[in-house]
């Protein structure tokens, strides 16, 4: 039995104004959360919700994760750009080339994403959220297809990149070199053991595959804290 992606995790020093924001873009449905803070549920396949938690503690440096967002037409990603723009993202700069054909912005709280131009043969397949593109090495790409049960869709010149076999976006890592770590993971995932599955037999699982425990400092409904092969926190829920 492998677990569950239940959410991506985003802090925030003001949740339910940065729910709004990611609600109205991406057409999702805000919800009280059943663990804590709120969180915005998915209207298509996407399979997982985003939970945004409070914290007190500031962005610093680039995030290890973004959402690559995808376009139809070149008509298609201006409208896109400009609906977020909208809603109160704002243009910025981690070195893209305009050849690049892509647009990176941020949030109101300076999360970065992408919107990708027309013709990416890489997501052609996929919904408006194409990707989770992830700093992350060739192992730990390994680790989340065996630890949620997701196939590999890329493995090549150490970038790896995994899909559920129900669609959604897909999850990729880009391989060396790799970010320097800058503090807290503001992004990380959640994960919930199989359906009235036990949790202790999950993270004994989950450790066996590489992770390790850790202490994420939150002692959130009994859940567990760990870390990914490159240390990457992400914690195991309790079953509900």
């Amino acid at each position: 039995m492998t677990c569950q992606l239940f959410a991506l995790c985003l802090d925030a020093s003001r949740p339910m104004p940065l729910a709004r924001f990611w609600s109205g873009f991406l057409g999702w449905e805000i919800v009280d959360d059943p663990y804590d803070g709120v969180a915005v549920l998915p209207s298509d396949d996407t399979g997982f919700r985003i939970r945004f938690l409070p914290t007190r503690e500031p962005k610093v440096g680039q995030n290890r994760m973004h959402f690559d967002l995808t376009s139809t037409s070149l008509e298609d990603q201006q409208q896109t750009v400009a609906r977020a723009l909208d809603l109160g993202a704002q243009h910025i700069d981690v070195g893209q080339r305009p050849e690049e054909g892509h647009v990176v912005l941020a949030d109101p709280e300076g999360n970065e994403f992408c919107v990708i131009g027309p013709g990416n043969k890489f997501l052609a397949d996929c919904g408006f959220i194409g990707a989770l593109a992830c700093d992350g090495s060739q192992e730990v790409g390994y680790f989340w297809s065996e630890a949620l049960g997701w196939p590999l869709v890329w493995d090549q010149d150490q970038e790896t990149a995994i899909r559920s076999p129900h669609g959604g976006p897909k999850i990729t890592w880009g391989g060396p070199p790799l970010l320097p770590r800058t503090g807290k993971d503001r992004l990380r995932f959640d994960v919930a053991p199989p359906v009235r599955g036990d949790q202790q037999a999950e993270v004994d699982r989950l450790l066996s595959l590489g992770a390790t425990r850790i202490d994420t400092g939150q002692r959130e409904f009994g859940s567990v804290g760990m870390a990914d092969p490159d240390g990457n926190e992400f914690r195991v829920l309790t079953p509900r």
